[in-house]
């Protein structure tokens, strides 16, 4: 997993435009575009480029309600917390789930059509779970930032 110079050049302008050519790709870095593809083909097959994907508008898909969910777990052990794990892994309303230190187990981002859409997932996955002890939602008002792109 080492990358050098035109690595992080080529990761760099692909973080803003994953559609760019190789050989448009080669102009910038100064590569040639044979050599710009197999360093493309490399950092996917070593995981450094993790997936090639559209970012979506949430409007578009009617997305109305974002929640960042912080959740505290009544028991938390690992048989509990993989549990919890695997279950908001296959729910489409979890854009986002992280395991963390601190106060809260996990914090979530959560999208919903609607409050009532919202309220239906807490019942259902939050307050119907017994092993969630608390869960603390705040509702975004507005997005002032939302990256996908690492500093390299």
């Amino acid at each position: 997993m080492k990358t050098d110079q035109f690595d992080k050049h080529i990761l760099r302008l692909v973080q803003q435009n994953n559609r760019l050519t190789a050989e448009e790709l080669a102009d910038m870095v100064g590569l040639s575009p044979s050599a710009v593809q197999r360093r493309l083909k490399r950092l996917r097959e070593e995981k450094i480029i993790e997936a090639d994907v559209s970012i979506v508008s949430p409007k578009a898909g009617g997305i109305e309600v974002t929640c960042i969910v912080d959740v505290i777990l009544e028991r938390g052990s690992s048989q509990m917390i993989e549990k919890f794990k695997l279950a908001m892994q296959q729910l489409s309303e979890v854009m986002q789930c992280y395991y963390v230190t601190g106060t809260y187990d996990f914090i979530m981002i959560v999208n919903t059509l609607s409050m009532q859409q919202y309220e239906e997932f807490t019942k259902k996955w939050l307050m119907d779970n017994p092993n969630v002890k608390h869960f603390y939602t705040h509702v975004v008002m507005d997005k002032v930032k939302v990256g996908y792109s690492i500093a390299i």
